[in-house]
């Protein structure tokens, strides 16, 4: 069956995103009228989100598509330009945002953001055996199968993806031999739910300040650390040269590169000790070390966070969290155009699984919240470092503001380190929730 899109072309589509982009953002400029009042109640990243995603549904464009030869072979196809921000856009926006970090600024943000992680990583732990237990009471076969068809061995996968990544993700797939040709279902569900939660979350960042009201929470230390970012901004704020831009790029880019050559050889190296580990539930444990973009991100931001303490922070005078922006923007959209609407009427019975536990991971977040009144961008941020990871966490986190988007990123790089753990305790529950 041939499901191309009408533009297959990544040329041809990336320009389509950025002609998106650019709507936005000048609609978004306006101070009067209709489009004041529009961006008043939808956020711009929300829509930078959700435009891309329309594109799919109305199949314009498609993250991936089938097309049938003359001799009836079908062949796949995918668009490479997720992969070309999450690789090349995404370290680069992290240095560029993390230059002028005050990093002691940062570790004064306190207890709070670490507590709203390890809840979001609790929700999704007892998340999935809830859900599983409310839909049996409903409808017992949407939960049953038997066997590599048991539909808890298939969730396990989504514990592993919200609570790290994807390299987690593929240790339970490898840990409980879920049946691969049933795979791609739980891959549909992990698509729709996680970023129908994200665009909640996209939306939640335009009412922060009445949802931190509500929280009854101190904002301090965030508006502190934005507050002396800023402040530094404007001190060593100039008219940027040509100079001051194709340096920025030769950071930004040469730091891409450094990082990239540098989680080839530590992927590998690691990918030889795991190898090596015979406890094959170990093994499992510490399969992120074999990845290479749990070391990519890594080491972008260990380089940033080195170079906010040499004069290399002076750059954001010439616009450099400006420029990261722009590439996360441009990874939001590119991100957006994974998601196709139409999918929530697939696999609708595991979709509703998805959905109530994700219910579930929110409200211990906004319970645990409005107890130790943490701010809405600990909430955001928490999640989304366990259910986006590196990839998403970031791009909430500099939502709020620039400088925050290291916050997710570390964040993150715990969700990498815990996850298969905590997925594994999340699977023995819902094995014992099944029916």
């Amino acid at each position: 069956m041939d499901t191309s899109p009408i533009l297959t072309d990544d040329t041809i589509v990336f320009g389509l995103l950025m002609i998106a982009l650019g709507f936005i953002f000048y609609t978004s400029s306006k101070k009067r009228g209709f489009w004041q009042k529009f961006y008043n109640i939808v956020p711009a990243l929300f829509l930078a989100y959700m435009l891309p995603a329309l594109f799919t549904t109305l199949k314009l464009i498609a993250p991936s598509w089938q097309t049938v030869t003359n001799s009836g072979e079908v062949v796949e196809h995918s668009s490479r330009l997720y992969f070309m921000s999450s690789r090349y856009l995404l370290p680069a926006a992290l240095v560029l945002m993390t230059l002028s970090i005050d990093l002691k600024a940062v570790f004064n943000l306190g207890w709070k953001a670490l507590a709203m992680f390890f809840t979001g990583t609790l929700g999704i732990v007892i998340g999935g055996p809830i859900a599983i237990l409310l839909i049996s009471m409903v409808s017992p076969e949407t939960v049953g199968g038997a066997g590599s068809d048991a539909v808890w061995r298939g969730l396990a996968t989504l514990a592993g993806s919200w609570i790290g990544g994807g390299a987690n993700q593929t240790a339970m797939l490898e840990i409980y031999h879920y049946n691969p040709k049933l795979y791609g279902g739980m891959v549909f569900v992990d698509i729709v739910v996680a970023n129908i939660w994200m665009a909640i979350i996209l939306i939640g960042i335009g009412k922060t300040k009445r949802i931190d009201k509500w929280l009854k929470a101190d904002t301090s230390a965030i508006e502190n650390l934005k507050e002396k970012v800023s402040k530094f901004a404007k001190e060593v704020e100039r008219n940027p040269s040509l100079a001051d831009l194709m340096i920025i790029a030769a950071i930004a880019f040469g730091t891409v590169s450094i990082s990239h050559f540098g989680a080839n050889y530590l992927s590998a190296f690691f990918d030889d000790f795991v190898n090596g580990i015979q406890n094959q539930t170990t093994k499992n444990i510490f399969t992120f070390l074999s990845s290479q973009f749990f070391w990519m991100i890594s080491l972008a931001t260990v380089i940033a966070i080195l170079l906010s303490f040499t004069k290399a922070k002076n750059y954001e005078g010439a616009g450099a969290s400006k420029f990261g922006s722009v590439f996360i923007y441009i990874l939001v959209a590119t991100i957006g155009m994974k998601m196709d609407l139409t999918m929530i009427f697939d696999n609708l019975g595991l979709i509703v699984i998805g959905m109530v536990w994700m219910s579930i991971h929110a409200l211990l977040l906004i319970i645990v919240a409005k107890l130790i009144k943490a701010p809405y961008f600990f909430f955001a941020v928490g999640s989304q470092a366990n259910v986006g990871g590196a990839a998403s966490a970031p791009i909430v986190a500099s939502a709020f503001h620039p400088s925050l988007a290291t916050v997710g990123v570390l964040l993150a790089v715990f969700g990498y380190a815990v996850g298969t753990i905590a997925a594994i305790g999340c699977t023995i529950l819902m094995q014992l929730a099944s029916p």
